[in-house]
């Protein structure tokens, strides 16, 4: 009798020890990370602290950018399809972070290529290049309950004002950036075309919002266009091989640059639109994430298969792991309570 006790107890723990187990493997650390990682067509979820990854999470083909809900409740990752592939991506992955896994595909429609993210106000705003659109995923409803189109070729990369009246697109193919402005109550919207140099991809907004920032695939330049006159204002040939990636410090001080085909970083100061440091980082920087503090950047080398750590005082890149196989988008999830 008394081993069967032992046997019981053993067999009880151990089922605690599993629940506890799995309990544990469904919450998200605090802060959290999340990656798409391209070559696995999957989510990564990562403790940014410890550098570890505690999850995956299966996506559509070709993910490329996520973004989340305010409250680390929900992602969502554009699934804009295989390099070259014969079909185009359509779908919006919607993740439920507690549980690791994807609720949905929400399909934009056939061929949309759903490409950059930015979730704002309670909605996902997102380009559909194959569409030349942008539209607006409401999750609550589950619908797309807006979009405008931008009279553009290719609209790749947006940035949305923080109370989503202003929607910044940039559009490679046509060598421009729509400023897109909420106006009038019943709301309307308002476009304007801005030319720029060749290859529009990266774009970004200052924190102030009187800036826009757009870098140049094709020649290796940006342009930084004036929101109150929707004009170029600065054009900077900074000779990149290939600038896919641009995001402003969260001080405004700073300007980062990925140089995917170049292998380099470049930092420029905001005010003075000159350079300051060109970093060799890796194979392929592509995403760069600004972290909420404003002491730390991180930047995906999608040809190291790593992401690494910049800091934004020195100026200096101070450690690198991987998240997976090609990483490319991110978002940060802060801390409870902050």
């Amino acid at each position: 009798m008394s081993s069967e006790k032992t046997l019981i107890r053993i067999a009880l723990t151990l089922a605690a020890s599993l629940l506890a187990a799995d309990f544990a493997a469904a919450q998200l650390p605090s802060p959290a990370l999340l990656v798409v990682n391209k070559d696995e067509n999957a989510m990564a979820i990562v403790d940014p602290v410890a550098k570890k990854v505690l999850g995956s999470v299966r996506v559509g083909d070709g993910p490329h950018e996520v973004a989340a809900t305010a409250d680390g409740k929900l992602a969502f990752v554009t699934n804009y399809g295989l390099q070259n592939a014969a079909v185009p991506g359509s779908t919006i992955s919607v993740i439920d972070l507690a549980t690791k896994k994807e609720l949905r595909k929400f399909d934009i429609g056939k061929d949309a290529k759903p490409h950059g993210a930015v979730f704002a106000n309670g909605k996902l705003y997102f380009t559909a290049e194959g569409f030349d659109m942008i539209g607006r995923y409401d999750p609550v409803a589950n619908k797309m309950d807006w979009m405008l189109g931008t009279g553009q070729d290719r609209s790749h990369v947006l940035a949305v004002s923080p109370d989503a009246t202003k929607i910044f697109v940039a559009n490679i193919n046509s060598d421009t950036v729509n400023i897109m402005e909420r106006v009038g109550d019943p709301p309307d919207w308002t476009s304007t075309i801005v030319q720029v140099g060749d290859g529009p991809e990266g774009i970004d907004v200052t924190p102030d919002g009187k800036e826009v920032w757009t870098a140049h695939t094709a020649d290796g330049a940006v342009s930084v266009i004036d929101v109150a006159t929707k004009r170029v204002t600065h054009t900077l040939p900074l000779n990149m091989v290939r600038a896919n990636r641009i995001k402003v410090t969260l001080d405004g001080k700073h300007v980062l640059i990925s140089d995917a085909r170049g292998g380099k970083l470049l930092v420029l100061d905001a005010a003075t639109k000159k350079e300051i440091k060109r970093i060799d980082i890796g194979r392929g920087p592509t995403g760069i994430l600004m972290v909420p503090g404003g002491q730390q950047a991180i930047i995906a080398v999608s040809g190291e298969h790593e992401l690494a750590y910049f800091d934004l005082k020195t100026l200096e890149v101070t450690d690198r792991f991987s998240p997976g196989k090609n990483p490319d988008g991110m978002h940060w999830i802060a801390a409870s309570g902050n």
